[in-house]
């Protein structure tokens, strides 16, 4: 009986993939970037910035404790995290707009997962040896020299990932005094998990998982054909030339049969094992080392290069018609995508520029939510917070609008006035306890509007904020 669609597996083992080392301009161009991102990684956090006495020397901190995301000399507060959000906004539309010009090639080329399992893939190849020594390698009996080059193999992984982990909690600490409690011992027990976890995940990512990370776990590809269209450049094999394919020898006509010799050289060198004459497909990352491959190939045979190239679908299927079709850059989505992150990068802008020195916070209390003295007059309390964003401390007046003859005093304390000096100490909040005191006919109805004000030592103001003065009513 047949047993239909259930007679097909719904799991199938693993097909390991062994990489073939390749020479060429994009191997070339992925080393450089791979050493590039490398570099920016491991060497950032050791960049010194100075912001002045008692603040942090370091030129990238995310210091959880103080509440603080230093950027060189952008320093964001909690009650700023739109500029987080809109820093992951401009990343995303940027990633939008460069994969609708030239496909996944963030993916191939600076894709953490990718640089470091390239970075890994090295390491095996110098120890282990090149494809089809590994190969035969872990196809053949275990012996001594296996064991010991694997054990190498897996060492020098584990030390890569350690860096890596240990290089990440720099990020949050001040890294020449978190690095020497490292390894003194005297660092604190979250900084030693969190160095095991991204080792722990870089070991297993880069070292054992690789092509499925970007298989199965990443979700870029599932939605990259959103953002491509038939003018996006991607790595393309150009049957039109190539068919037929099949075994060539010296001296042979190319006559009546296509330039692929069928020498596989393009599977080789996949990172993720695929075969690219197959057209486009979901585990194409675009690195384009299959082109270097193929260009070795057709310099030995004396055939044109480029069998396999950076192409758009629209030129080659034109091409495959004896026609020409220009490269479009220009186009509907390209516009968009850009407009949307000038957009961006303008609100972004003159979000960091018009951000103010002095904020000024209030929250009236509620309980009691006011308070009828023995005089008739009327007192609400307010707890103020001042956020002085600058380095040095900062003298301010608060005044107060919309009650006549309101006075304003600091909780616990005799003296009353219309205004209330206030001193913020730098680069921190201040929190004041006030008591707002009115004349009962002065007010309008149960909740009345007022608006408190922060004004500088030059009488300029620098912050406002909007409240209400409640009272019995009627």
């Amino acid at each position: 009986m047949d047993a239909g669609p259930l007679s097909t597996p719904l799991y199938a083992d693993r097909v390991r993939v062994y990489p073939r080392r390749v020479r060429g301009p994009y191997r070339q161009i992925k080393w450089a970037l791979l050493g590039i991102c490398l570099a920016v990684y491991y060497l950032l956090p050791w960049l010194r910035w100075d912001r002045g006495p008692n603040a942090p020397g370091q030129a990238l901190l995310i210091d959880m404790e103080a509440g603080r995301a230093y950027f060189f000399m952008i320093e964001i507060w909690p009650q700023e995290v739109y500029l987080l959000t809109g820093l992951l906004v401009l990343g995303a539309v940027t990633l939008f707009l460069v994969t609708s010009i030239l496909g996944r090639v963030w993916c191939g080329y600076a894709c953490p997962q990718t640089v470091w399992t390239d970075l890994f893939m090295a390491v095996e190849r110098l120890i282990e040896g090149d494809r089809n020594a590994r190969m035969k390698r872990d196809q053949g009996p275990t012996t001594l020299l296996t064991v010991g080059l694997k054990t190498a193999k897996h060492g020098v992984w584990l030390l890569i990932a350690a860096a890596t982990g240990g290089a990440w909690v720099l990020y949050f600490n001040d890294a020449p005094t978190v690095t020497r409690e490292i390894f003194t011992g005297q660092s604190t027990l979250s900084v030693y998990f969190f160095i095991g976890l991204f080792t722990a995940t870089t070991y297993l990512l880069a070292g054992w998982a690789r092509e499925q990370v970007c298989t199965y776990m990443c979700p870029w590809p599932r939605f990259q054909a959103a953002m491509q269209d038939e003018h996006s450049l991607a790595v393309t094999y150009r049957a039109w030339r190539g068919e037929e394919r099949g075994k060539h020898k010296q001296g042979d006509s190319w006559e009546g049969r296509g330039d692929c010799v069928d020498c596989r050289a393009c599977v080789a060198v996949c990172p993720t094992g695929i075969d690219i004459r197959d057209g486009q497909q979901l585990e194409c990352i675009n690195c384009g080392l299959c082109i270097d491959a193929c260009n070795e190939v057709m310099r030995k045979v004396d055939r044109p290069l480029n069998l396999i190239a950076f192409a758009t679908l629209s030129g080659e299927t034109a091409r495959a018609q004896g026609k020409e079709a220009p490269y479009r850059l220009i186009r509907p989505r390209t516009i968009i995508y850009a407009l949307v992150l000038l957009i961006a990068s303008a609100a972004m802008l003159a979000a960091l520029l018009l951000r103010p020195a002095t904020e000024l916070h209030v929250l009236k209390d509620r309980m009691p939510i006011f308070v009828m003295l023995s005089d008739g007059d009327v007192r609400n309390g307010y707890t103020l917070k001042i956020l002085n964003k600058m380095r040095g401390e900062n003298a301010l007046r608060l005044t107060l609008e919309g009650l006549p003859g309101a006075t304003i005093a600091v909780a616990g304390t005799t003296g009353t006035a219309a205004a209330l000096d206030l001193e913020a100490k730098p680069d921190a909040v201040a929190t004041f306890q006030i008591h707002v005191r009115a004349e009962r006919g002065v007010l309008h109805g149960k909740e009345t509007p007022i608006v408190f004000r922060l004004k500088d030592g030059g009488g300029n103001e620098v912050a406002k904020r909007e409240t209400v003065f409640a009272g019995p009513g009627q």
